[in-house]
């Protein structure tokens, strides 16, 4: 029986995670300074974590060559 491709854990780490921990989720807002240590911890405000893309260099054609 085959292993189906979505179980596969080769690069599980490697890839984009839409759900940020509590912990990575408070250094965010710490960056951004809407947070501070005298707030709770619970009812955080929402934090957007977008995937960046990196952009493909587009190849230069010689006409030289």
């Amino acid at each position: 029986m085959s292993l189906d491709s979505s179980l596969k854990t080769g690069n599980a780490l490697k890839r984009h995670r839409n759900v940020l921990t509590r912990a990575e989720r408070l250094e965010k807002l710490t960056e951004d300074g809407r947070w501070d240590d005298s707030q709770e911890v619970t009812g955080l405000p929402k934090v957007g974590h977008r995937k960046v893309g990196v952009a493909k260099k587009k190849k230069k054609k010689d006409d030289e060559e």
